[in-house]
């Protein structure tokens, strides 16, 4: 059957990144540290964040710090936007460095030159016609907080994001119109540093800190609503789709309660506004006390959010006898036999991404936004200068098709679909720039050695072909 892969009018087609992995400029004009700039690059860097063990300092000696320098995004956002702007983006999603605006987190008053800089960047973006989707919170918690409060576990941090929030809200509602406020929050209910800012993973701190973050979330919501009712606040989690190994009962059982408190869970808070009845149940077993404050829960149910992001990279297969692991999945599982993998072990799966858009909007209703999917690789330069990545663009030509399915066949609202790392960054799980994903190469390797020289992949002009297009 041939499927109609035109997407709808004004679909917002372009590309993602984080400040903390190509900003750079790391202490430039104000800049207080964050948690990602203590966080050392190179293999080791999950397995340090993961154990809470690696230091609250900057270790020369012992670790290198690739994103200290980045891609220099900060000082060349107007070359880069406007190699965007010639792909044809629609949108471009990037993060606000909340240490900048605030160098510890707890300051009296903002700093200028932060909100300057990035008003700078957003009207850069418009020049081209290119809107804006700013993330408030994307793995860059303010390091000052997590050695004087202990991250979000402690409730002050409500308070301190609100007021972060108030700031750029206050400045920038009328440039912007697409938000969301914390990234891939749902890595917090296992522990996640970057996510919530503790050390330790703990479950009944993980879940605290969630709970803050929910309050906060809907805090920015209700004040952007109120300071422009046209503004789509959104939340974002990381989605896999789960399938089981087998057909036995009890492998489902598993599979449910994985789905329910991975996919699940802070998008029922934050879109659906209520803690769902499993995760009560859940408490409850693991002797689980969420402190809530009077009126919190009744904020949450008000001020829930316009639409719903996610990044979607792999799908995890789940079962109940031992089998070989899954090499490179972040989310554990069994090793699926009808799926490939990337040079990094992340088992590539299109119809995967099908399946998350039917999920999603079959429990939600509510638009969705794509805003990280891609191919992590490394690219060889050839001596005439080209970059030849048709890896990259089987890749997502296979997950474009899947999604042109979900929108015409499944009848799923999806709004925009945003690449993670349009333009060669820091990896977020290993701090390297050999694992590439853009469409822009940057002439930077893992050492910090390298002219910074931008140049076009052949998936550059196929992406811009796509977009020129609509999908077609």
């Amino acid at each position: 059957m041939t499927v109609k892969t035109t997407f709808p009018k004004g679909f917002l087609w372009g590309g993602a990144t984080a400040a903390n992995q190509c900003e750079g400029a790391y202490d430039v004009d104000g800049k207080g540290l964050t948690i990602a700039d203590v966080s050392p690059g190179g293999k080791e860097r999950l397995g340090l964040l993961m154990s809470g063990e690696f230091p609250l300092e900057i270790d020369r000696d012992n670790y290198t710090y690739p994103n200290h320098k980045g891609i220099d995004f900060y000082n060349r956002y107007k070359e880069d936007i406007a190699m965007f702007a010639e792909m044809g983006f629609k949108t471009f999603r990037m993060s606000i460095s909340w240490a900048r605006i605030f160098p510890n987190g707890d300051d009296a008053e903002p700093n200028e030159a932060g909100l300057r800089h990035y008003e700078n960047v957003i009207d850069e973006l418009l020049k081209y016609g290119i809107e804006p989707t700013i993330t408030m919170s994307h793995y860059e918690t303010p390091l000052n907080l997590v050695k004087e409060y202990g991250g979000w576990k402690n409730r002050e941090l409500i308070a301190l994001f609100e007021r972060y929030a108030k700031v750029i809200l206050e400045r920038f509602h009328t440039k912007v119109k697409y938000w969301m406020t914390f990234n891939e929050i749902n890595t917090g209910v296992f522990g996640s540093f970057f996510s919530t800012a503790m050390r330790e993973a703990v479950p009944q701190d993980n879940f605290q800190a969630l709970h803050n973050q929910f309050v906060a979330s809907s805090l920015a919501t209700k004040m952007a609503h109120e300071l422009n009712p046209n503004i789509m606040m959104g939340c974002m989690s990381i989605y896999a789709t789960m399938y089981t190994m087998d057909s036995n009962p009890l492998t489902a059982i598993k599979r449910e309660e994985e789905n329910r408190l991975l996919n699940y869970y802070c998008n029922d808070l934050q879109v659906r506004g209520e803690y769902p009845s499993y995760a009560l149940k859940y408490f409850k077993k693991n002797g689980i006390e969420i402190e809530i404050a009077e009126g919190e829960l009744a904020l949450i149910k008000e001020h829930t959010v316009d639409y719903l992001s996610f990044s979607y990279y792999m799908s995890s297969t789940v079962s109940t006898e031992v089998g070989e692991e899954a090499r490179g999945n972040f989310f554990g599982g069994t090793k699926n036999p009808f799926l490939k993998a990337s040079e990094w072990g992340w088992e590539i799966d299109p119809v995967g991404l099908r399946i998350a858009l039917c999920d999603l909007y079959g429990r939600y209703g509510v638009p969705l936004y794509i805003s990280e999917n891609g191919l992590g690789a490394s690219d060889n330069v050839e001596k005439d200068g080209s970059i030849n990545d048709d890896y990259r663009i089987d890749y997502l030509k296979l997950h474009i098709e899947e999604m042109a399915k979900a929108i015409n066949i499944d009848g799923v609202d999806l709004m925009a679909y945003t690449p993670w790392g349009c333009i060669d960054l820091v990896s977020a799980s290993t701090g390297e720039m050999s694992k590439r994903y853009g469409f822009i190469y940057v002439d930077l390797d893992d050492e910090g050695h390298g002219t910074m020289k931008r140049s076009k992949k052949k998936s550059f002009n196929w992406y811009k072909e796509v977009i020129t297009n609509n999908g077609l």
